[in-house]
């Protein structure tokens, strides 16, 4: 039971180290310093750990696995959607485009 339990608090760690990453990507829009190939790694690793946790028959990373594939899946979709973003700003700012990007924020001095 012990090695179990180190086991699940590792997991949950790993899971929710790797999701505040996939959270902060969402959060800034940004796909600086994450390579495309970081999260279809992952996707690949995940998938063929969780199978092979299923095969040796040990729950902890079955769950801890799939839950980590899930956040590559979401990592992706985020990554790829940042990369649209971003890809159209360079667009827009190219082309003159983006008349409102340095506009002052209403209210406070920028009035």
């Amino acid at each position: 039971m012990t090695g179990d339990m180190v086991g699940w608090v590792s997991a949950a760690i790993l899971v929710a180290t790797i999701s505040r990453q996939v959270y902060t990507q969402w959060r800034t829009q940004s796909i600086a310093g994450v390579s495309k190939w970081l999260f279809v790694g992952q996707l690949a690793a995940s998938m063929g750990f969780t199978v092979y946790s299923w095969l040796v028959d040990n729950l902890v990373f079955v769950f801890a696995n799939f839950f980590i594939f899930l956040t590559a899946v979401a990592g992706e979709c985020i990554y790829l959607r940042n990369k649209r973003l971003t890809e159209r700003r360079e667009r827009g700012e190219g082309k003159g485009q983006d008349k409102n990007r340095h506009r002052p924020a209403r209210g406070g001095d920028g009035r």
